[in-house]
């Protein structure tokens, strides 16, 4: 079951600032403009204020402490609410350099501040930083709003000659005149005012449901007594057990937690029923238990006000006013992608169900397949049909050689560049690891962080995300980290990882090297910045390589005799791929449903009770499988109710396609050939969102993307 992963995205107010800048303009034509607050003396020793001193601008973890986030916050606001007035009162003709640049080197302190802050919020939380992100949410909102509801500004934009202007440049002045229009500068100051309110309210709920779900999966792990229910783990995952136990103070217990998917990787293991039962119920029902953590209501709340967000700007739906900017356009294309896809994965999975429900009463079970079932049974369908066992090939999955043997490597055959180990640079938790990048020529190009191991504090499922991004213009290099939720091992024993893990991993580099060759001048444009439906391409497409055969034979190594994994079990890995692609699909492309269900409303009175609405989306798209749930239950559906995937879940898809599509190119063209990794480079991964996307896949591969080929990875067509 191929692991779909979430990327974690700082604001979006963050996201767009990079450095602090005054009005520049000459004596002639500028009256004083705002004098920019003087930081005061408690901020002298606030890492926040000045760049860091480390490489790349690195963060200085060792120095960051919690009180030093709302200070900063507080002072970067102030500047940068004083920039943006400049600009908009400049009475000088609106100029690139003015009113375009200007915006874009506005905020340096709040955008330093912000993007330790939630990339930590993710990665590291506590009560302290919780509390913050609740408080200064609907902050950040209305700074957002201060700026591209802001008339003023928003007319000096439209007013710029962009006949003159470089390519990125001209691209960056298109591109803020488009946020300015989707985030509604166009309304009427009443219905301004009302915007700001709806979009305040927003990010608190958004916020909310993050922390309240982060309780859930916290408080929502199974605790097992007696060791007989584990039977079928191995002693590994045993004593892992035993240890979250012990450091959540149930000492000689066993506590089984939860992942932030819905099936949880350990059901395929357990050989008792009730224990499996009790697991995957766990997981369903974790934020909906009526208590403080129960998400429901602030799911519908946001729902709602969603749809009165579309409406206020000329929109039937939320996902019409979502969509604009993106490579779909319109939910009737997204949706169109995804019945193609659900039609054979449906009845993809109806085979395989009554090919598990014959085991099960071949084995006289006497009961019908249910999901907690499904994975353990799957797996015996998959040993029995390609003889293939998961236990047998986990043991030449060591997690660290993974990383260095196989996706490093990867990287170093197809696109050149080499890595270093780095212990001199602080990091914000002991798990976390660094790497220095090297060019192709040998050149230092950028800082990689590593944060593998799961914990309570740290958010579900996988993602990349920059401490500093790329940009020529502010002579910055990228500074990237990647983080996991892989099970951590017992003192002294090897971090065994899953084959969907090893593709998770290859997966999340994949956004890794998007932001390594990331070549913009701007920080707006620059390495991920892309619209939803395009960001995952790069990071789907670098799972191929995970089975190429020189880069499975060099890190597929028995972690006790270092033996390479016998061709016998490579091959039976290969005839497998496309076993279990029904289930597998059919959850995927059911919680993209969901999402686009959610937020295709066009009236208030078609949202009901969430898991009523839920149902019957379900239900009307055929979805009526019931012993194939989606990946994500609406409770717990991180990406569209607290991340930045709201009526985008589709992305993966869409994505999926232009991965297919570009990789049959390469395979048919040499493969994992250094010409072909430089072409790859340059044509996709190296042009940030600086150019048309779908232009840049055309000259990649010469022509549109099909489905054909996707449909022939999955298995779905012969």
């Amino acid at each position: 079951m191929k692991n779909i992963t979430s990327l974690f995205f700082i604001s979006s107010l963050a996201a767009l600032t990079a450095c602090t800048s005054t009005m520049n303009t000459s004596r002639n034509n500028a009256p004083t403009a705002q004098s920019l607050p003087s930081p005061e003396a408690s901020l002298a020793g606030n890492p926040f204020m000045v760049k860091s001193t480390l490489q790349y601008q690195a963060p200085e973890f060792d120095k960051i402490k919690d009180e030093h986030y709302k200070p900063a916050f507080d002072y970067g606001l102030k500047v940068q609410s004083a920039e943006i007035a400049n600009i908009a009162n400049n009475p000088a003709a609106p100029t690139f350099e003015n009113t375009v640049l200007a915006l874009e080197n506005s905020g340096e302190v709040l955008q330093r501040a912000q993007t330790i802050f939630y990339n930590l919020s993710g990665s590291n939380t506590n009560p302290t930083l919780q509390k913050i992100q609740e408080e200064y949410a609907p902050i950040f909102s209305a700074q957002s709003d201060k700026i591209f509801l802001n008339d003023k500004l928003y007319a000096r934009f439209k007013a710029i000659d962009t006949s003159r202007l470089d390519a990125e440049s001209k691209r960056l002045t298109e591109y803020y005149l488009k946020r300015f229009e989707i985030a509604g500068a166009n309304l009427s100051a009443d219905k301004k005012e009302e915007l700001k309110k709806i979009n305040s309210e927003l990010a608190t709920l958004s916020t909310q449901f993050s922390n309240k779900l982060l309780e859930a999966r916290k408080k929502g792990g199974v605790v097992i007594t007696d060791v007989k229910e584990l039977d079928g783990l191995s002693e590994d995952q045993i004593a892992a057990a035993a240890a979250d136990a012990k450091n959540a103070g149930l000492e000689g217990k066993y506590l089984l937690s939860l992942l932030n998917t819905t099936q949880q990787p350990l059901l395929q293991n357990l050989k008792d029923r009730k224990t499996r039962e009790k697991l995957f119920k766990a997981s369903w029902y974790r934020a909906e238990k009526g208590d403080a953590n129960d998400t429901r209501e602030t799911i519908e709340r946001i729902a709602r006000l969603r749809l009165r967000k579309a409406k206020l700007q000329g929109k039937n739906s939320f996902a019409e006013w979502k969509l604009q900017d993106q490579m779909a356009q319109s939910p009737d294309k997204a949706m169109k992608l995804l019945h193609q896809l659900a039609t054979p994965a449906v009845e993809t999975a109806k085979k395989e169900k009554e090919e598990i429900q014959a085991l099960i009463d071949a084995q006289k079970g006497g009961f019908e397949l249910a999901p907690w079932d499904w994975n353990f049974y799957a797996e015996q369908v998959r040993k029995a049909k390609y003889d293939l066992d998961e236990n047998e090939i986990k043991p030449y999955f060591e997690v660290n050689t993974v990383l260095e043997k196989g996706v490093f490597y990867a990287a170093e055959k197809f696109y050149g560049i080499t890595f270093k180990k780095r212990t001199d640079l602080p990091v914000y938790h002991p798990d976390v690891t660094v790497y220095e990048v090297f060019d192709r020529d040998g050149k230092s190009m950028a800082l990689y962080y590593l944060d593998f191991y799961t914990r309570s504090n740290k958010g579900g499922g996988a993602w990349m995300s920059n401490f500093v991004e790329q940009s020529h213009l502010l002579k910055q290099k990228p500074v990237i980290v990647n983080v996991f939720n892989y099970q951590k091992p017992a003192p002294g024993k090897p971090s065994l990882i899953s084959y969907d893990d090893v593709e998770t991993m290859f997966h999340e580099f994949g956004h890794t090297l998007h932001g390594l060759f990331a070549n913009q001048k701007y920080v707006t444009l620059s390495g991920t910045a892309t619209p939803r439906d395009f960001v995952e391409f790069p990071s789907q497409i670098n799972e191929f390589f995970a089975l190429e055969p020189e880069v499975l034979k060099n890190y597929a190594l028995h972690y006790q005799t270092q033996k390479p994994m016998p061709q016998a079990l490579v091959e039976k890995i290969k005839k497998a791929r496309s076993f279990n692609q029904g289930y597998a699909t059919t959850e995927l492309v059911s919680a993209a449903t969901i999402d686009m269900a959610w937020h295709s409303v066009t009236d208030e009175n078609q949202l009901l009770p969430t898991l009523e609405f839920e149902k019957k989306a379900l239900d009307r798209f055929g979805f009526t499988l019931s012993q194939v749930p989606p990946r994500y239950h609406s409770p717990y559906f991180a990406h569209i109710f607290g991340g930045g995937y709201s009526a985008g879940y589709y992305a993966y898809m869409w994505s999926d396609v232009l991965n297919s599509a570009a990789w049959d190119y390469i395979k048919t063209h040499g493969g994992m050939t250094r010409e072909n990794g430089d072409r790859f480079r340059q044509y996709i991964l190296s042009v940030g969102n600086s150019v048309d996307l779908n232009q840049a896949f055309r000259e990649f591969t010469g022509k549109d993307p099909e489905i054909t080929p996707l449909l022939k990875d999955k298995g779905f067509l012969k």
